[in-house]
């Protein structure tokens, strides 16, 4: 017999009984039945009942086992006694009678449950981070997490794509975030780069020749941490298609993320066919381009309603600058004045000062609070009617410049819809952000500037660049977006010299720069460059939305903390000074 193991602690089913087995794996728990002990022996593959009795060789041995201690027993299988039966175990209709137990190893006394779910604090779970793996809920997320990955590996071929590797060590670059900086030894003075993405790889070969790409690829920026993003490093399905149009590339990308989600979404629905929204339309609908589709709730413009009303907050607003709109939140079934104030204090948390409301409520015409009454019946009406809304609703309204109040407006959106029970959790629901501004002002410089990715193709091409208002030109750049969170950003790019330089001008770069910072891109594009675009949905989100947590933490092996520290492995460290002399660099730390 093996040394360790003749069947794992998944395997043993009413078929063995009667058989001698060896099993090895962790003590889950121990239980004393009138002097009968039972051990729940966990592995890698599932949990088998151990009965060791009194007049077992192996029972002075097993009163001294505790959890989390990892043995070896021999025994024989059985079937349970009639009604001691677990039928929520793939191994609970029988047990193993124990006729030996070694003991291979023994823990201390844990600083962290295993058994069950109970919160522990974040730097204790990543501080012992191989004993919060081994919770049953970390553990299968962990292993879906491969077979996701498998998942989209296999789609991906299937529907033509090669996986390359790309560099780790690379140049610096500027592509959002900051670089994380590896020195040279034999080049002093010098620094690689970790890629923050393989961008202007998987664009070079598509200008190598190669037609279908897509990789699992690692990216690395310094930048901080949130729930839905990982300080440090994460992964991305990364893709890129030659002789393509955007609609192409959405063809390609849909059915696999639709098969993925529908494969391991657990039953829940995925959208038959992803809809498109113009990026100024959802802003203007749900208050950001990471619109979730669950909630019904759809935001409008009642500006007219308010112009010149007896509501002079709003109305001298608007009569003051014609840039100011108010925009309206439908909430249907929020026709109370308990509910309207909860949500006037909730925006006063946010750092607001109230949020306006009307709500319509049973025997009185017109609708109910301040505004109500400041605008008169007429317009109370007419806003009730341009909203679809009935007695028992109520209406939430924010006044100034859009792109001032949007981001609030939007997550005032998303309050309502919880609040109210609005938002259908049991489903997927996807939607493509399309036709993203090229450009936008910046403020702070006083200046045009790129408003997502340098490198998209504008719509309309060289012609739009030099007869449009920058303003006013789009570009093919899209986002894929899943129950309100963004999987990736991705595009058609631009592949054409002349279009990028007029590109790169119009945003007050020279050529200089496309040099200096993507010489060997731009150079290669002056070779025969193909029309390509691509995409690279975040492989840690998709995970973490199939698992149904809200936190990446739960889907990543071994994560950083919030402050960007591995508190398991003790990273970032402190270097010997012997490094530091081989690497030509001194330090320079900041005083305390």
């Amino acid at each position: 017999m093996h040394a360790y193991r003749s069947h794992t602690c998944g395997d043993l089913r009413k078929e063995q009984a009667g058989e001698n087995v060896r099993l090895s794996g962790w003590v889950n728990r121990v239980r004393d039945h009138g002097g009968v002990l039972f051990i729940d022996l966990r592995d890698h593959y599932g949990v088998t009942q151990i009965v060791v009795d009194p007049d077992s060789p192996a029972f002075s041995v097993a009163e001294r086992v505790r959890s989390e201690w990892v043995i070896c027993v021999d025994g024989k299988v059985r079937l349970r006694p009639a009604g001691t039966e677990n039928n929520d175990l793939p191994t609970g209709l029988i047990e193993v009678f124990a006729t030996g137990i070694e003991v291979l190893s023994e823990a201390k006394e844990l600083p962290l449950p295993v058994f069950g779910d109970t919160e522990y604090p974040e730097d204790t779970r990543l501080r012992y981070r191989f004993l919060d793996l081994r919770r049953d809920r970390i553990h299968r997320n962990i292993m879906k997490r491969g077979a996701i990955i498998d998942s989209l590996r296999k789609r991906m071929k299937e529907q033509g794509f090669f996986e390359f590797q790309t560099p780790i060590l690379t140049a610096s670059s500027p592509e959002g975030a900051r670089d994380f900086l590896v020195p040279s030894r034999i080049h002093p003075g010098k620094f690689y780069a970790l890629p923050q993405a393989p961008q202007q790889f998987k664009q070079l070969i598509m200008m190598s020749g190669f037609d279908r790409y897509f990789q699992i690829a690692p990216c690395f920026r310094d930048e901080d941490a949130r729930a839905d993003r990982s300080p440090g490093e994460f992964y991305q399905l990364d893709i890129e298609m030659s002789f393509v149009t955007q609609d192409d590339v959405f063809a390609a990308v849909e059915p696999v993320l639709r098969g993925v989600f529908a494969e391991f979404g657990d039953g829940k629905p995925v959208t038959a066919k992803f809809p498109r929204i113009a990026y100024r339309e959802a802003i203007r609908k749900y208050g950001t381009d990471k619109p979730d589709l669950r909630n019904p709730l759809i935001m409008q413009s009642v500006t007219e309603h308010f112009a010149g009303s007896g509501f002079k907050v709003f109305a001298n607003m608007i009569a003051g600058d014609p840039e100011v709109e108010v925009w309206a939140v439908p909430a249907p079934k929020g026709g109370s004045r308990a509910f309207c104030d909860r949500m006037n204090a909730w925006a006063q948390q946010q750092g607001q000062p109230g949020l306006g409301y009307i709500f319509w409520r049973e025997g009185e015409e017109g609708g109910a609070g301040p505004i109500a009454k400041n605008i008169g019946l007429e317009r109370t009406e007419a806003l009730r009617a341009q909203l679809g809304l009935a007695v028992g609703d109520a209406a939430f309204f924010v006044a100034g410049r859009p792109e001032k109040f949007r981001r609030f407006a939007g997550e005032a959106r998303t309050r309502v819809g919880s609040e109210l029970g609005l938002i259908a959790d049991d489903r997927f629901e996807f939607c493509w952000i399309v036709d993203f501004p090229m450009f936008e002002w910046n403020e702070e410089e006083k200046r045009v500037d790129f408003s997502h990715n340098p490198f998209s193709m504008p719509q309309g091409g060289l012609e739009a660049l030099n007869g449009k208002d920058p303003l006013d030109i789009l570009a093919y750049q899209y986002d894929i977006v899943c129950n309100g969170i963004e999987l990736s950003s991705g595009a058609i790019r631009n592949h054409r010299p002349d279009i990028m330089r007029r590109a790169f001008e119009i945003a007050g770069y020279s050529e200089d720069v496309l040099l200096s910072k993507f010489g060997g891109m731009y150079r290669a594009f002056q070779y025969g460059a193909p029309p390509h675009g691509g995409i690279a949905p975040g492989v840690d989100r998709i995970v973490m939305l199939l698992c149904g947590e809200h936190n990446l933490r739960e889907v990543v092996l071994f994560p950083m903390n919030q402050q960007a520290e591995d508190l398991l492995m003790g990273a970032p460290s402190e270097v010997m000074p012997k490094q530091l002399r081989e690497l030509h660099i001194r330090l320079d730390l900041p005083k305390s």
